[in-house]
């Protein structure tokens, strides 16, 4: 992307970093709610879940992750960018749906949902002005997928960049949904888990799953907001990433 016009100034880059921080810290909060209405902990999620599943969770994820980066991209061209609140909809209603048969129906909603997760980055993408059809676009989209999760701590240490300019080869999204599937699996087998609930689980996977895209939503505008900033700013990404892990480090102990 070029930068257009003079530099933002130091006092409105701090203003949008403190924002980006703000947004950063309140991901999450959603999906304590849905753990409080399921009476459980994330950490014992997983354990509800069939011997069986669990072993083969990381290889569903990872394929799913991979008809999903072709797939989003796919609707580009035939469908709009979808408002914030559409997407969340959108999860919700499927959530639910996979939720009404057990683990047999989340599982086949699974694939759906984390296509349309993945779309629902890439129009935040596009709303900080980036082309999705880029291939480092395409990448950092994915990337954000690297995100702790909502039920998880997440001090911002894996908001890394990948380089604008990158080719988009089988291999190399190969190689990062490989590195990125293992975190996605666990938030994926804690949905799952959710969804299974006796009487609960219709209830359960509409839940999660607003509550997933709303954090997905939210990492997504704090990983293409600072890439956003390095270039409004002319600043070496490193440098707005570093300064955004100060605060996000100084807000946390406070």
């Amino acid at each position: 992307m070029e930068l257009l016009g003079r530099p933002v100034d130091t006092p409105a880059v701090e203003a949008r970093l403190d924002a980006l921080v703000a947004q950063h810290a309140r991901a999450g909060s959603g999906a304590m709610d849905v753990l409080n209405m399921i009476g459980g902990r994330a950490e014992g999620l997983l354990d509800r879940l069939p011997p069986e599943v669990r072993a083969r969770l990381g290889t569903v994820t990872e394929r799913a992750l991979l008809r999903a980066a072709e797939a989003a991209h796919g609707t580009r061209g035939a469908v709009s960018d979808l408002p914030q609140g559409r997407a969340r909809a959108l999860t919700t209603v499927m959530g639910a749906a996979g939720g009404l048969g057990g683990l047999p129906t989340a599982l086949g909603e699974l694939p759906v949902t984390v296509t349309v997760l993945l779309r629902a980055i890439q129009d935040k993408a596009a709303a900080h002005g980036f082309d999705p059809a880029e291939p480092g676009v395409r990448f950092a989209s994915v990337e954000v997928f690297g995100a702790a999760g909502p039920l998880s701590q997440d001090d911002g240490a894996d908001l890394g960049f990948i380089a604008t300019r990158v080719t988009l080869t089988g291999a190399a999204m190969h190689g990062l949904i490989a590195r990125v599937a293992p975190r996605l699996a666990a938030v994926l087998g804690q949905k799952l888990a959710a969804q299974t609930v006796p009487l609960l689980g219709a209830a359960a996977g509409a839940a999660t799953n607003y509550a997933y895209t709303s954090y997905y939503q939210d990492m997504a505008d704090v990983h293409f907001g600072l890439r956003r900033l390095a270039i409004d700013a002319d600043r070496p990404p490193e440098e707005i990433v570093a300064a955004f892990r100060e605060r996000a480090a100084r807000a946390t102990l406070g």
